[in-house]
């Protein structure tokens, strides 16, 4: 059995929101720079976003390029960023060289560190949210278009990871034997990172649990549900998913 780790709900975004009414703009400065960060840096975020964000075409790229780069804790080089792209406590982001997000994306390093490595394509409309745990994306992993990854606890993806469209990786449960209570006010916890190994591969609407490690070039099919491990080089589909086969072999399990 995996250890539990309760999470600290004063970290949840819901819970700083409660606590900021009386101040707003120290709420907005947190959640979307951080509360360290100096006045001068805030202001610098606020016009870059503001002023290049949206701009189309050519000039809007070199201009985010340029300008966005030194919003990060470490950018490499030939980095693309898309329309729209919402970037939150950018000094938590570190960025290899040539990674590409595409339009309408949002980033955010809030709860720890987000790393996306060399060659890393996050498509257009994914959520990188790291909540209260950080995030790993390998060298030339592929996020598709609307997929969704969040961490409690943690997320790794190893090198060259493909996931299609509209995958959902979400570390972090709620207690919800207490009648008497909302879900949304019990205790949160996690059963430990999601960690997807090297060469593998998630077909189109995948969702992957709490605690769930998948293994080396294993392939999950399209629409199923992850919530127990799956071993290196497995084939697995359906809700739950259970592994069919393994790659290299003609006979089912």
């Amino acid at each position: 059995m995996k250890n539990i780790t309760e999470i600290d709900k004063n970290e949840i975004i819901r819970s700083k929101l409660e606590k900021s009414q009386n101040s707003p703009l120290k709420a907005y400065k947190e959640l979307t720079v951080g509360e360290k960060t100096s006045n001068k840096k805030f202001i610098y975020y606020e016009l870059s976003t503001m002023l290049f964000g949206p701009m189309p075409g050519g000039l809007g790229f070199l201009l985010r390029k340029k300008f966005y780069s030194k919003l990060f804790k470490k950018t490499g080089k030939g980095l693309i960023i898309g329309r729209n792209v919402v970037i939150r406590n950018p000094e938590n982001i570190e960025i290899g060289d040539f990674v590409t997000i595409d339009d309408n994306c949002v980033i955010d390093g809030r709860g720890g560190k987000v790393i996306l490595e060399d060659k890393v394509l996050i498509n257009r409309n994914c959520l990188v949210l790291a909540k209260t745990g950080g995030i790993k994306l390998g060298a030339r992993s592929s996020i598709g278009s609307n997929s969704v990854i969040v961490s409690m606890s943690g997320v790794e993806l190893g090198e060259a990871v493909l996931t299609a469209g509209n995958c959902y990786i979400s570390a972090g449960l709620y207690d919800f034997e207490n009648l008497e209570i909302p879900v949304m006010d019990q205790q949160a916890y996690s059963k430990g990172p999601i960690i997807i190994g090297k060469n593998s591969w998630l077909g189109t609407g995948v969702t992957i649990l709490d605690g769930v490690n998948i293994g080396e070039g294993a392939v999950i099919g399209a629409s199923s549900m992850v919530n127990k491990d799956v071993p290196e080089f497995a084939i697995a589909v359906g809700t739950p998913a259970k592994v069919v086969k393994f790659r290299g072999q003609k006979e089912t399990v």
